[in-house]
């Protein structure tokens, strides 16, 4: 039975911004792009998130919302530092760790002698230390596998912890919403709503094959999922599975040129993040995302190897070809392939260009 950490640390990048300005402590504040630029919410204290602002809200909304937000610009440098000094604390426990992202991780602490073992204590002397430490606050959820572990972490937040015990899984996942399984979007939600199907005893009444009709791949893992089952080990060395770019203007651009022009910068930068990744010989497709005004949103994919900027330029004629309306955001991206070995190609190269 493996012993899982979830760390998440409590809205990170204002906790960071309240930590080394103590007159923020106190107020609403919000870390992301400046309202007149069209910026968005990277995160923000609890204090804000009381007026209903949340991440990814558009700045303009929050502060009509909340009139009184202070907007602190992000400062990406900082974070990856502090997100460092969070990460040392816990190799100290572990070698199995694999971060989800700047500011959280899985542990596999099953190994550690610590705390004679105990996973409940080791997780209270690491928010400890991250508190000391680093001076921010960080929940955790203790659970035996990394699905349980992760919804644990939420349920004391902020500065919080909750443990799942093996003895304590059956009774836990009876009541515990379908919302809360990764996955299940508005979609899914609805229709498992129209089943009346709200929480996880009420899944684990429907039998697999019924959700395989359903849900399709996803309805055998819904079968495991809702009776807290989850084999996946922490992998510390995670492989990455795409580079994206993006940038939304302040502008909205009103004709296919004027994206044209835009799309060139982004591209460049697209170039340097996968050198700086070294995997450009593991891309196996390209894609591109529209955000029109109104918030329409369009992605069109083409698979291959090839990083011109014409095949680029091909993709968002596809896109724009759509609406042709003014474009508020464009997003460059790639999907990379798992392992270091090209991809077998088609008998005519490249397969044709498919759409999402």
């Amino acid at each position: 039975m493996r012993k899982i950490i979830h760390c998440d640390c409590d809205s990170f990048y204002a906790s960071v911004e309240m930590r080394d300005d103590a007159s923020l402590r106190q107020l609403p504040i919000a870390v992301g792009g400046s309202a007149s630029r069209r910026g968005v919410i990277a995160t923000c204290n609890y204090e804000a998130r009381k007026y209903g602002l949340h991440s990814a809200m558009p700045m303009a909304q929050a502060l009509r919302l909340c009139p009184d937000l202070v907007v602190v610009p992000t400062n990406m440098e900082k974070y990856r530092v502090e997100s460092k000094r969070v990460q040392s604390i816990f190799y100290d426990y572990t070698d199995l760790v694999e971060p989800l992202s700047l500011d959280e991780a899985f542990l596999d602490v099953s190994e550690c002698k610590r705390h004679r073992g105990s996973a409940t204590r080791i997780a209270e002397e690491i928010r400890n230390r991250v508190r000391e430490e680093v001076g921010i606050t960080i929940s955790a959820g203790i659970a035996p596998n990394k699905f349980l572990a992760k919804i644990a972490s939420d349920w004391k937040k902020p500065d919080g912890q909750f443990t799942v015990t093996p003895h304590d899984i059956e009774a836990f996942m009876v009541d515990l919403p379908v919302a809360k399984i990764f996955g299940v979007g508005s979609v899914t939600a609805k229709k498992m709503s129209a089943m009346q199907i709200h929480t996880c005893g009420d899944l684990q009444q429907v039998d697999a094959s019924e959700l395989a009709k359903r849900f399709g791949k996803f309805g055998t893992r819904l079968h495991q999922l809702c009776r807290g089952q989850d084999e996946r080990p922490v992998s510390p060395n995670r492989v990455r599975k795409s580079i994206s770019t993006e940038r939304t203007f302040a502008e909205d651009l009103p004709t296919l040129a004027t994206c044209e022009a835009q799309l060139r910068p982004l591209f460049e930068d697209l170039q340097r993040r996968i050198a700086k990744a070294r995997c450009e010989h593991r891309v196996k497709s390209r894609g591109l995302k529209l955000r029109f005004e109104g918030f329409d949103t369009t992605t069109v994919a083409s698979t291959g190897q090839d990083m011109s900027i014409e095949s680029y330029l091909h993709l968002l004629k596809t896109a724009w070809d759509r609406q042709q309306k003014p474009v508020r955001l464009i997003g460059l991206g790639v999907q990379l392939r798992a392992d270091d070995n090209p991809d077998q190609t088609t008998l005519f190269g490249e397969d044709p260009e498919t759409d999402r």
